[in-house]
């Protein structure tokens, strides 16, 4: 049996999981102390975290309360990463920041695994065990899933791209961006992927420039 001591936190599976704000994360450990146990166990894959983050830090804080932890089975590091996507898409009051983000996200670890070489050994060995490659393109099956566009999909990666580069040269302006608090052009944040190293940290500030709205 899994214990708390034995998890452990992947920066990529982390980077996916949406922000709670501070009251919301109040409320959570305010009930978990009233309650003596969690009532939503932690989920995790080859003993890291998949979603329970914050319940898992508010465990080491209050050692007393009483957990679960959930083993799932993937094939794949990306088949993680897709589920926890999908697992976030599935929370309520999400930003259309925050939705964009996770779609895009999903769009490039579904086409990791499905995109490549469909004559590979890899291919032919998925297709025999049953794990058929959808008739869909990977872009039209998660617009049809997520009730969006193919367009959509595609302009949602290169949002994501742009999210995950601006943090990396100023960070904590993705929580920014994705709770909404500025709402730049969408193509100017995916500019900040495609911008050469050296000037990507001027164009990431330029995010936090609200415009004038205009008479």
């Amino acid at each position: 049996m899994l214990k708390l001591s034995n998890l452990k936190i992947d920066p990529e599976f982390s980077a996916q999981i949406l922000p709670l704000s501070f009251e919301e994360l109040q409320q959570l450990e305010m009930n978990m102390i009233r309650d003596g146990k969690l009532t939503d166990p932690i989920i995790v894959w080859n003993k890291t975290i998949l979603d329970g983050h914050n319940r898992y830090n508010l465990l080491k804080k209050h050692s007393f309360i009483e957990y679960e932890i959930k083993e799932m089975e993937f094939s794949s590091h990306q088949e993680a990463l897709i589920w926890i996507c999908n697992h976030q898409l599935g929370r309520r009051n999400l930003t259309p920041q925050q939705k964009k983000y996770l779609i895009g996200q999903r769009y490039k670890a579904e086409k990791q695994i499905h995109g490549g070489d469909r004559k590979s050994e890899q291919a032919k060995s998925s297709s025999q065990n049953g794990n058929l490659i959808s008739p869909l393109k990977t872009c039209d099956r998660i617009a049809e899933e997520t009730n969006t566009s193919k367009n959509y999909v595609i302009r949602a990666e290169h949002f994501s791209d742009g999210i995950d580069a601006a943090e990396e040269v100023l960070p904590g302006i993705k929580n920014d961006l994705l709770l909404g608090k500025y709402k730049p052009r969408e193509t100017d944040v995916a500019a900040i992927a495609k911008a050469a190293p050296e000037e990507r940290r001027e164009k990431a500030e330029q995010l936090r420039v609200i415009p004038e709205k205009k008479p």
